[in-house]
């Protein structure tokens, strides 16, 4: 089982148990421990995984952080708990700002088994940031961040790789979010800088006040025009190359008369997809599409809206997922049930047919940056 499929059970589990789940002790038995068994530490070794690890701080004696994970008998990752659905505040924060100043730990983990914030010191040497450089919802799992996640796996922990990968993620959040909220409300200075640029007169205030209207309009325009932009090329390209298939096949069934025959491993198949998206759409709106090369399904018997092909007339079996640019990933199976492994990609795929919106809302919300 990889580190994707790890997270999804746990995803799975919280989903189920997260209204029986009522002190802190029982989140961090439930849900925190299976996310570091789930990075590789044993979490039955106390030299590895240390619950209750002490941690000093100038006259504070005593001061105890959840969880250590030590490695070479020096902690290198600090874990504070919180009880499930706990607002993860700055006085929480402040706990694990000293732990992870008087340990020498370059990773500090801030969770209420749900919600993690991951912390480092890039600001200052051994004093830890105010601001995590990733946050992660357990729940809403984020394909984009889960190989960054996975660099804190034991088998691949590299302190530096890991430094590189924060500075990266964490600054480019900041700006997003600086982004975002200028579109929302823009600062004097960000109207000024494109005032300037296109108008000559004087930038009275009652001028000020116009253009920070324009430049609100003109940046939601923008980003309007860049997702319909990007929505309208996946789709040209999509509609070419289905012409280019559907040409050759023809051209094929005309060479070899060989008619199409669909199997009972791909009407299976077929089921199984079907079963999978009714939790997001109506059974009757799943298509499918048979070819001589592969076995499409399709949202509302369209080219426009694939949601999978499957590859089964060939030694080894495949599938072909589509992310919300219609981007194609094969994914290779070796039986039937392999195809519940992509659960979450088949919904997320039909999610974003049904409500496009899903997709600006993904490039602009701070939770994705």
């Amino acid at each position: 089982m990889d580190f994707i499929e790890k997270l999804q059970e746990i995803s799975k589990k919280i989903e189920k148990q997260k209204d029986t789940i009522q002190t802190e002790e029982a989140t961090k038995n439930a849900f925190v421990l299976p996310f570091i068994s789930a990075l590789g530490y044993d979490i039955f070794d106390p030299t590895e995984v240390v619950p209750e690890y002490t941690a000093d701080f100038g006259l504070k004696k005593g001061e105890k952080v959840d969880y250590a994970i030590v490695k070479n008998g020096k902690p290198i990752i600090l874990i504070e708990c919180k009880k499930l659905g706990t607002d993860l505040i700055q006085e929480n924060l402040s706990q694990l700002f000293r732990y992870f100043t008087s340990t020498g730990a370059r990773i500090g983990i801030l969770t209420d088994g749900v919600i993690y914030r991951f912390y480092t010191d890039l600001e200052s040497p051994n004093k830890m940031d105010e601001k995590p450089f990733l946050e992660f919802n357990i729940l809403d799992i984020q394909n984009q961040f889960v190989n960054e996640i996975k660099k804190l796996n034991k088998d691949s922990f590299n302190i530096d790789e890991l430094m590189t990968v924060a500075s990266e993620l964490k600054y480019t959040r900041e700006i997003k979010n600086i982004l975002l909220e200028q579109m929302k409300e823009p600062s004097d200075e960000f109207v000024k800088c494109f005032a300037s640029k296109v108008y000559s007169g004087m930038l009275t205030q009652k001028i000020r006040v116009k253009f920070s209207e324009f430049t609100k309009k003109a940046l939601n325009q923008f980003i309007n025009d860049m997702i319909n932009e990007r929505l309208k090329s996946a789709m040209t390209t999509e509609e070419k190359a289905e012409t280019k298939k559907s040409e050759k096949i023809l051209e094929k069934q005309e060479e070899v008369g060989k008619p199409i025959i669909t199997t009972e491993e791909e009407l299976e198949g077929y089921y199984i997809v079907k079963s999978i998206l009714r939790e997001v759409v109506k059974p009757e709106r799943v298509y499918k599409r048979d070819t001589i090369s592969y076995f499409g399904i399709l949202l509302d018997d369209t080219n426009r809206k694939p949601i999978c092909r499957l590859y089964f007339n060939q030694a080894k079996k495949y599938i072909v997922l589509f992310d919300e640019i219609k981007k194609e990933t094969k994914q290779p199976i070796d039986n039937l049930n392999d195809i519940y492994k992509y659960a979450e990609q088949l919904k997320k795929t039909v999610s974003f047919y049904i409500n496009p919106n899903n997709l600006k809302a993904n490039l602009i919300s701070p939770a994705n940056s």
